[in-house]
């Protein structure tokens, strides 16, 4: 069993990595965020980026940004479904895992990692069991043990448990895993949407529309 001393030191050492590394590829992935966001403001107009506050470490709550993927229509009228409103340009971002490349600043401010459970909507923080709610020990993270084994198509149930899972086996090797298994599973386009849904189904409320 580990003991809070090597925590710590694993912590540390990850938010050193999670920082070089994204400054690195945010370094690098410069002229393709100018790029991909001059394609979102001709083909989806303004504003470029998506923005949604998301429960971080301890429940703590974050803005994050990743570039839209959908038509600006008023959900709130019930114009459009969210289904409809992602568009063809939008399902290639998505399924590239393009749109999430403004997450990084998101990692590189600390509020993110690069691996750990992925945020969800701050709403769904009371629908949690309380070992659903261990997802919340750690750093968000832009991809995840969910995310390199299954992704979208995942129940919300099997989604939980990796999460948990994650959390309490959470070492620099199994992040390494995660990231490689993630770059086959990105290549492969595996997962990327529920059947009949943007996303995913909304957590506990089907009634509602998905989560981004």
């Amino acid at each position: 069993m580990r003991t809070a001393a090597s925590l710590r030191r694993y912590d540390r050492a990850k938010r050193v990595l999670d920082f070089s590394v994204a400054a690195a590829a945010l370094t690098v992935a410069s002229p393709a965020l100018v790029m991909i966001g001059g394609l979102v403001a001709v083909n989806l107009g303004r504003p470029v980026l998506f923005q949604q506050d998301r429960p971080g470490r301890n429940g703590r709550v974050f803005r994050l940004y990743k570039f839209r993927t959908m038509k600006n229509v008023d959900l709130e009228r019930g114009l459009i479904t969210d289904e409809e409103r992602l568009t063809p340009f939008g399902r290639v971002l998505r399924a590239t895992s393009l749109d999430e490349l403004p997450t990084l600043a998101n990692v590189l401010r600390g509020e993110m990692s690069l691996v750990g459970p992925r945020p969800l909507l701050v709403r769904y923080m009371d629908r949690y069991t309380a070992e659903q709610s261990r997802r919340h020990e750690v750093r968000p993270g832009v991809t995840g043990l969910a995310q390199c084994s299954g992704r979208n198509a995942l129940a919300w149930e099997t989604k939980f448990q990796l999460d948990v899972e994650y959390v309490e086996n959470r070492s620099l090797f199994l992040d390494a895993m995660i990231i490689a298994r993630t770059l086959r599973a990105v290549l492969a386009r595996d997962g990327v949407t529920a059947e009949g849904h943007a996303s995913m189904p909304e957590f506990g409320e089907e009634s509602e529309h998905a989560g981004k």
